[in-house]
């Protein structure tokens, strides 16, 4: 990749407060992340994986993947720039790393850089504990348990901030919303008062 992610990281860095909702198929993800971003006045960011994938003609290619992974990186870059911002991500990267590491057994050498000096404040893992729903686009419904466990390997491993939420309907979006008040509670400590209150 001939950005340099570093660069393009700092500049993004100490500006926006990020919450990444992530986790396998079919467990409210996109759901969490719509109430949340309403609930706190925060900007929701729409997957663009499944957008893209429904709109091709044919199954999806490795390249395919990379461009969503590109999409992705540029997306947070130029949202995370942007001063007092709260954003609410439907998915990141570490969901395409795995689905590249899992489909091909390879993944872009740029990608692991672009993962590691992303600066998320918080991720909300989803645990797979919601009734599988099938469409077009869901492949892995029999996986959820090990993809589960995948991304949050792969959390650990970059020493982000993560939690796991849990349960159904109202207790569910609960739990995400105690762990968000405690996310702005700290970051008003941390830096004084926000409008983020």
């Amino acid at each position: 990749m001939a950005k340099d992610i570093e660069k393009d990281m700092s500049i993004a860095a100490n500006e926006a407060i990020v919450v990444v909702i992530t986790g396998p198929e079919s467990c409210g993800k996109s759901t969490l992340a719509g109430q949340l971003s309403q609930e706190f006045g925060g900007q929701l960011v729409p997957e663009y994986a499944r957008k893209f994938v429904e709109s091709l003609n044919q199954s999806y290619k490795y390249e395919d993947v990379e461009h969503i992974a590109r999409y992705q990186y540029d997306e947070f870059i130029k949202l995370c720039s942007k001063k007092d911002s709260l954003l609410f991500f439907d998915t990141y990267l570490i969901i395409t790393k795995v689905w590249f590491t899992h489909v091909y057994k390879r993944c872009p050498l740029w990608l692991d850089k672009a993962i590691r000096h992303s600066k998320v404040d918080l991720f909300l893992l989803c645990m797979p504990d919601l009734v599988w729903v099938s469409d077009n686009v869901r492949e892995n419904g029999h996986l959820r348990g090990y993809l589960f466990e995948q991304y949050k390997i792969e959390l650990e491993q970059y020493g982000f901030n993560y939690v796991v939420v849990s349960g159904e309907g109202e207790d569910r979006i609960l739990l995400a919303k105690d762990y968000i008040n405690q996310l702005l509670k700290s970051k008003r400590t941390s830096y004084g008062t926000t409008h983020l209150s």
